[in-house]
């Protein structure tokens, strides 16, 4: 039987504030738009070159909560987690629609956040001990 891996790692910013819900059973669920950005030079002009890249993280449980309070727009962050497709009906057309998102269980802040909520990168260290927390066993599924 051959082995498989789902894994993905991550440093990039946050897009925007994070978006904390809480589920029936009162766990927390947060959504977190990432971008991860590729600079190079073109062979053939000499011009630098960016692309963007977007990415939808969904976290839960406690950490959920951490990263719902700390994980702010502009801030630099590790992730570690595994690819999910969902599959949805869209409600004007009917059609079937796949969306794949990152399933976070490592979260870690790069950058330092102050009192007044703007970050600065001067190191890697983490803003709070607990910024950085496995999840694996409380995964909904």
């Amino acid at each position: 039987m051959s082995a498989s891996l789902n894994k993905v790692q991550l440093i990039a910013n946050v897009g925007r504030d994070p978006e904390t819900t809480y589920n029936a059973n009162g766990a927390a669920i947060t959504t977190l738009s990432v971008a991860t950005t590729s600079k190079w030079k073109d062979k053939n002009t000499g011009e630098k070159r960016e692309e963007t890249e977007w990415h939808r993280v969904v976290i839960y449980n406690r950490l959920a909560e951490i990263v719902g309070e700390y994980g702010k727009k502009g801030r630099s962050v590790y992730i570690e987690g595994r690819l999910k497709t969902r599959k949805w009906q869209d409600k004007d057309t009917g059609a079937d629609r796949y969306s794949t998102e990152i399933v976070a269980d490592v979260v870690q802040f790069l950058d330092k956040m102050n009192p007044t909520g703007a970050t600065s990168r001067p190191g890697n260290e983490p803003s709070t001990p607990a910024d950085s927390q496995n999840m694996d066993d409380d995964l909904p599924f």
